[in-house]
C-alpha cells in the first residue's frame, strides 16, 4: 500500500510537470517541420491541492523529490519500453553525446594495472595543447593520487570532465622520465564524433560509418561524402551496424540527400499529435549514386528510419541482419534539477506504411531478451529463421514485399560469422589480455610506429614483428596457456583481434575499421553487390 501511494503521488506530480511544461516538441522535429502540440489535462486543481496538502498538513516530513525519483521509473515502465526517467547526470551525459561535444581535457583512456593510461590525445584538444602524449600514465589529479584498486571509469570521468574554462592539474608518469611531470589543463569543448570513418574501400566505392544521429551528424556525413567524392567515389556503403539511433531530424536530413523530390521519408502518428509526413525536397547531392546500407540487430530508431526510407523507396540495397525494431518517438521533458523523462509521443512509419516497432506489453523481460532469443532461435545464422508476420506485409515503391512488426529485414542476409570462435579466444578476451598486450606493445614501439603511414605498411610491419607470437607468449605469462589445436579460422580470428587492437591504439578508428573491414563478411557482401550493379 505504501509503495502504491508513492507511485500515485509520483504520477500526479509527473502529470503536473507535463502540464507546467505545456508546449513540448517531438525530438528534433522543428528541423523536420513536424510542428508543435499542446499537452493538456483535466483535474490540475486536484493535483495542486494534493501537493499543497502534503506539504502543509501531512503528519511527517516528506522528501517529495526523493519520492518522485523513485516513483517516476515505476510509472513510466507501465507505458512502453522506451519511456524512461533519467537522473540529472545521465541526462547530461546523454545530451553531451547527441549535442556533439562536452567539456573536458580531450583524451581517450583505459585503466590497466590500476593505472589510468592515455590511449590517445584528441587532436586540437586541451591536452594536446599542453603536451600530453599517448602512453602517458595519469598518477595524480589535483594533487590527489588517482591510481590503485577500486577506480571506476565513472570516477575518472567525473574528475577530468568539468565546466569549460576550469583548470585541472594532472601528474603524469612518462616513459624515460624519472619523475612525475605536472600539467595544468584548461578544460574546453571536446567534439563527439558521429562519423567514425569515411574512406575509399575500393577504387570506386566510398565507405562511411555512422555511430549515432546527433546534432552534428548530418554535417559530419556531408563532410565525409565530400571527401569521398574528391577521391572519385562512384558507389557508396553506409554502415549503420551498432547505431542505436538519436535525433529523428538528423535521419530525415540525411535521407533527403539520397532521395528524389516528393519521395516520402517518414511519417509520424500519435493520439495527441497530428499525422505528419516528411518528403524529400529533391535538393540532395547524392540522389543517383548506387548505395548499400548495412544494418544489424543493434541498428535502431533513427538508424531504422534512414534504412526504411532507403528500402521502401527502392533506393539502396539493405545488407546484414534484421534491425532492432524501435518505431517509437520520444520527447525529452526536462526538470529544473537537471533530470528528465523521455516520453513516447508518437509512432513513426516507413514510406510503405509499416511500423517496425517490435511487440511489447506482455513482459518487460521478454522485450529486453528479444535479441538473445533471436540468437537462440538461429536468426543470426539462417535467414529462414527470421519470424516474419505474413499478415503485416507492405509494398515498396518498386513493388517488392516488406514486413513490419519487428525491425527491418535486410534485402540480403549475412550470417554472423562464428567459425573462428574458440574457448581460447573467449578466455583471453574475458581476461582483457588483448587490450593489455596491445597497449604495452604500442607503448614499447611508439617511436618506430610513428613512422608508419598506411594500414598496409602497418600490417606488413606487424607480420615482420611476429606480433601474434608475441601475444601468445604474453597470454601464457598471464595464466592462459597457448592452445596449439586452434583451427585455421580460429587463428585468423586471433590475428584479426590482436592486429585490430594494435592498429587502433597506434593510429585511429578509421584505420582500425579499414583493417577490420577487409575480412568482414557483411562488408565484402556489400562490395560484391555494388560491383554487380
Amino acid at each position: 500500500m505504501k509503495t502504491l501511494k508513492k507511485v500515485i503521488l509520483g504520477l500526479l506530480i509527473l502529470f503536473a510537470g507535463i502540464l507546467i511544461g505545456g508546449r513540448i516538441m517531438i525530438d528534433m522535429v522543428k528541423k523536420a517541420r513536424v510542428g508543435y502540440y499542446m499537452t493538456s489535462m483535466r483535474g490540475s486543481s486536484k493535483i495542486e491541492t494534493l501537493i499543497k496538502a502534503i506539504n502543509t498538513k501531512y503528519v511527517d516530513h516528506v522528501d517529495v523529490d526523493s519520492i518522485i525519483d523513485r516513483a517516476l521509473p515505476v510509472i513510466l515502465e507501465e507505458l512502453d519500453p522506451h519511456s524512461a526517467y533519467y537522473p540529472a547526470q545521465e541526462t547530461q551525459d546523454s545530451n553531451d553525446e547527441l549535442h556533439g561535444s562536452f567539456s573536458g581535457i580531450g583524451i581517450q583512456f583505459s585503466v590497466q594495472e590500476d593505472t589510468i593510461r592515455v590511449n590517445s590525445v584528441i587532436h586540437g584538444g586541451p591536452s594536446e595543447k599542453v603536451g600530453l602524449l599517448a602512453g602517458d600514465r595519469i598518477i595524480t589529479v589535483d594533487d590527489s593520487v588517482f591510481a590503485g584498486k577500486g577506480m571506476s571509469s565513472n570516477d575518472i570521468v567525473k574528475s577530468l570532465k568539468g565546466p569549460k574554462g576550469t583548470t585541472v592539474k594532472v601528474g603524469i608518469m612518462r616513459s624515460g622520465e624519472p619523475e612525475l611531470i605536472d600539467f595544468e589543463i584548461v578544460r574546453g569543448d571536446i567534439p563527439v564524433k558521429s562519423v567514425d570513418a569515411a574512406y575509399m574501400i575500393t577504387p570506386e566505392t566510398g565507405y562511411i560509418m555512422i555511430n549515432k544521429f546527433g546534432e552534428n551528424t548530418y554535417i559530419e556525413m556531408m563532410t565525409g561524402l565530400a571527401y569521398l567524392s574528391s577521391k572519385g567515389m562512384k558507389k557508396l556503403i553506409i554502415d549503420l551496424r551498432g547505431n542505436t539511433g538519436g535525433y529523428l531530424g538528423a535521419a530525415i536530413q540525411m535521407a533527403n540527400e539520397f532521395l528524389p523530390k516528393n519521395d516520402l521519408i517518414v511519417y509520424t502518428e500519435g493520439v495527441h499529435s497530428e499525422t505528419s509526413r516528411t518528403f524529400a525536397t529533391g535538393r540532395g547531392f547524392y540522389q543517383n549514386i548506387p548505395m548499400v546500407v548495412m544494418i544489424d540487430e543493434s541498428s535502431a530508431s533513427a538508424a531504422e528510419i534512414l534504412t526504411g526510407a532507403m528500402q521502401d523507396n527502392d533506393r539502396a540495397t539493405i545488407v546484414g541482419r534484421r534491425s532492432f525494431g524501435k518505431g517509437l518517438v520520444q520527447e525529452p521533458i526536462d526538470f529544473e534539477d537537471g533530470s528528465s523523462i523521455r516520453l513516447t509521443i508518437a509512432r513513426y512509419y516507413t514510406p510503405s506504411g509499416r511500423c517496425i516497432q517490435k511487440p511489447y506489453g506482455e513482459s518487460d523481460e521478454d522485450y529486453a531478451m528479444d535479441i538473445l532469443k533471436r540468437y537462440e532461435h538461429g536468426e543470426f545464422f539462417n535467414a529462414d529463421s527470421i519470424r516474419q508476420n505474413e499478415s503485416d506485409a507492405f509494398t515498396t515503391k518498386g513493388g517488392r514485399t516488406v514486413y513490419g512488426g519487428g525491425g527491418i529485414t535486410p534485402d540480403i542476409f549475412v550470417a554472423s560469422d562464428t567459425t573462428g570462435y574458440s574457448e581460447y579466444y573467449a578466455t583471453v578476451m574475458r581476461k582483457n589480455l588483448v587490450n593489455r598486450f596491445s597497449f604495452k606493445f604500442v607503448d614499447d614501439n611508439r617511436q618506430e610506429l610513428s613512422a608508419i603511414g598506411s594500414v598496409d605498411d602497418f600490417e606488413n610491419w606487424l607480420d615482420r614483428k611476429q606480433v601474434l607470437e608475441q601475444f601468445y607468449r604474453f597470454a601464457a605469462d598471464n595464466g592462459v596457456a597457448r592452445d596449439w589445436t586452434l583451427s585455421a579460422p580460429a587463428r585468423k580470428q586471433m590475428r584479426t583481434a590482436v592486429y585490430c587492437n594494435v592498429i587502433y591504439d597506434a593510429m585511429d578508428m578509421e584505420q582500425y575499421l579499414d583493417f577490420l573491414n577487409r575480412t568482414d563478411p557483411t562488408v565484402l557482401k556489400a562490395i560484391e553487390v555494388l560491383d554487380g550493379e
